[in-house]
């Protein structure tokens, strides 16, 4: 019997949550179990109907349950893996000769839509966050302090993990905010997603391995894997995240958004989490779990990483570009001891180590709590800006004509059409009347979905309102 504790400072729907969790996990609930409706559940805990229908969603969208129109909600019909994630040995690096540039840079061109129109009314870019001018006065005031206090042994040659201090700060907050607990010598620090993908491309792969990438998906990461003569295969992605059985069978990495899929906006469920680990230590390749704006969910906390059920598999990607601008250009790697050592030899040989400034800088700025405050700053201007988004949607009519997903976690959703509609001429159509919408197809290898990735960061309340029903218009 589920039960409240009202003495536990964790709102009453986490802890019936957590109750619910459990009790599937350890099997009291059975596979295929059907559950208790949820106002007679309600009446037995002694709490709202709301209460019990906010924990039965978080089953269903995590993929604890499944729901039908005729039976009801059940528990999924899947087995926890038991068995051990074995240790990854890793061969020394072979760098692989570097390839000629070629389309990358038309297609990273493509991807970003339409930035020779920079004057447009409205733009749902979905590759910025929020910044203010709050922040630009915060970060200043770190450059000031940084430049100040520097010393002369700061101009010397650095570690090419990464600055130590500014490790230690990231080793905090990702203990704290996402229960992610290593030690300094797991993180190295890069310039970015971009970086830190090509980084481990030439540390861990060798010249035409095979990686499997989601489709649709982050288009950078396959063209830097392409960039550097790795064989890209697509996997498709459907509501419950990758398809983990369509991978192909001689990959040596896989590239996956499980806390927001890039760019359909789904959560990777447990089941299919189970089933990436276990498939992952059986084989024995890598995990690149890129967890670009989880940090921004609207319910509950931040799920829990791959990397923390599975450290020697998977490397963990983090970025300030989109916790706070893409202008600091720093982002992390977190690894096994073994996967880091790796990558910063490589790091040594080819770019040695970043900027100081740039990492004494953010130093400051996390350490004097500029950083948690602007979390909390965006944190609540993305929240009103998602509603504002999600109720225009609806109340335009595309809610009823496209469907729309990932609306639980990030900074954009997807608006999704049928297959066989026309999305670039509605982009182009839309971009006529001052709107920038961003079509899915730059984001797909082989797959065929329509739609387009909306992003609401950038964009006030107000004009996410009038751009919405200004595309509706156009549409419907």
């Amino acid at each position: 019997m589920m039960k409240v504790n009202r003495n536990d400072k964790r709102p009453i729907w986490q802890q019936l949550l957590d109750q619910a969790i459990h009790n599937i996990i350890s099997g009291i609930w059975a596979p295929g179990e059907l559950l208790i409706p949820s106002r007679e559940l309600a009446h037995m805990v002694g709490v709202s109907r709301s209460t019990i229908q906010i924990v039965y969603e978080e089953l269903l969208s995590r993929g604890y349950t499944v729901t039908s129109r005729r039976g009801g909600t059940r528990v999924s019909k899947w087995q926890q893996v038991t068995e051990s994630t074995k240790e990854i040995i890793a061969d020394g690096p072979i760098p692989p000769s570097l390839p000629l540039l070629n389309s990358a840079v038309d297609q990273l061109h493509d991807w970003f839509e339409g930035q020779e129109h920079p004057d447009v009314d409205i733009d749902f870019s979905p590759h910025e966050p929020y910044v203010d001018g709050q922040f630009q006065k915060n970060w200043r005031q770190s450059l000031l302090h940084a430049s100040a206090a520097m010393n002369l042994s700061n101009w010397a040659y650095g570690n090419p993990c990464g600055f130590t201090p500014l490790r230690e700060q990231i080793q905090r907050y990702l203990s704290l905010e996402r229960g992610i607990h290593i030690q300094t010598n797991q993180i190295l620090l890069t310039s970015g997603a971009q970086h830190s993908i090509d980084l481990i491309a030439q540390s861990l792969l060798a010249d035409g391995d095979t990686v499997s990438v989601e489709d649709p998906g982050f288009p950078a990461a396959w063209m830097a894997m392409k960039y550097r003569r790795m064989n890209v295969v697509p996997v498709p992605v459907d509501k419950y995240g990758l398809v983990v059985e369509h991978i192909h069978p001689q990959s040596k990495l896989i590239f996956t958004t499980p806390s927001h899929q890039c760019a359909v906006g789904v959560v990777m469920s447990e089941p299919r989490r189970q089933q990436l680990l276990h498939k992952a230590a059986q084989e024995q390749f890598w995990i690149i779990e890129d967890d670009y704006d989880s940090e921004f969910r609207y319910r509950g906390e931040p799920l829990p990483t791959l990397f923390s059920q599975a450290p020697n598999n998977t490397l963990y990607l983090m970025s300030f570009s989109k916790m706070i601008a893409p202008g600091i250009r720093i982002s992390a790697i977190v690894g096994s001891v073994e996967a880091i050592a790796q990558l910063a030899r490589v790091q040594e040989l080819i770019y040695r180590h970043l900027p100081i400034m740039d990492q004494l800088t953010l130093t400051h700025f996390i350490q004097n709590g500029h950083f948690m405050r602007h979390m909390r700053r965006v944190r609540n201007v993305y929240r009103r800006r998602h509603e504002a988004m999600t109720k225009a949607i609806v109340a335009s009519g595309l809610g009823e004509r496209f469907t729309l997903s990932g609306v639980e976690t990030g900074l954009h959703m997807l608006l999704e059409a049928e297959e066989s509609y026309d999305e670039d001429t509605v982009t182009k159509l839309a971009l006529q009347k001052g709107i920038r919408v961003y079509p899915l197809r730059p984001y797909c290898l082989e797959s065929k979905r329509k739609g387009w990735v909306l992003g609401f960061a950038k964009v006030d309340e107000a004009s996410i309102e009038q751009g919405v029903h200004r595309l509706a218009e156009l549409i419907l």
